[in-house]
């Protein structure tokens, strides 16, 4: 049984991640403390809100260094929305304040136009190869859930796992050996992201 942490600082869809985790078979616990982190052996970093009030609660939870020394050591992580952007160094949102700055890029708000922002409900997330453990058992072009209005723009388009057309292409998932984030949710996304966290904490 997978002992995963949800990272606790007030900035998440906690209930969803936690009870789709449970019904997978993973032991899911919520982190409240940095000497939590010793306790699990894959790492959930959701995020709901604006990017700088996300960067606060992290800070004033006390448990952003816990963050940046598991995403440092290579473990198994997986970012959720918020989470996902929260990854980089600014953005647009916040641009006053600094991200985890775990990867070079900004984080980007989807421009003005004929489109509706936020872009909200079910849209496809194209990989980048369909053949890595990522994406086992999911269809050729898997639909997700987004409820969103920035974007992750990564410098190097080699951590890239998934495109996604809304007015503009973007990165809509991210893949850096065990490290894996989504600008969707997964805990929304019914059986697709049910598949997707299968396959995260087979990792």
């Amino acid at each position: 049984m997978a002992a995963v942490g949800i990272v606790d600082y007030n900035s998440g869809n906690l209930l969803s991640v936690q009870n789709t985790l449970q019904a997978l078979g993973a032991a899911p616990q919520l982190l409240h403390s940095p000497g939590d982190f010793a306790q699990v052996d894959r790492l959930v970093l959701p995020g709901v809100g604006a990017f700088g009030d996300c960067v606060r609660n992290l800070r004033e939870s006390g448990l952003w260094d816990g963050v940046k020394e598991w995403l440092a050591s290579g473990r198994p992580f997986f970012g959720i929305c918020v989470g996902y952007q929260l990854l980089f160094e600014r953005s647009e949102e916040s641009p006053e304040v600094e991200g985890l700055a775990h990867y070079r890029g900004i984080v980007k708000r989807f421009p003005r136009g004929s489109l509706k922002v936020p872009h909200m409900g079910w849209n496809v997330a194209r990989p980048v190869s369909t053949s890595a453990a990522a994406w086992a058992a999911l269809p050729e072009d898997p639909h997700f859930y987004f409820v969103h209005s920035y974007y992750p723009e990564p410098e190097d388009p080699a951590l890239v796992a998934a495109w996604t057309d809304y007015g503009v292409r973007f990165a809509s998932a991210l893949q850096d050996g065990p490290l894996f984030a989504t600008q969707f949710h997964p805990e929304k996304s019914q059986d697709n992201g049910l598949q997707l966290l299968r396959n995260f904490l087979k990792t």
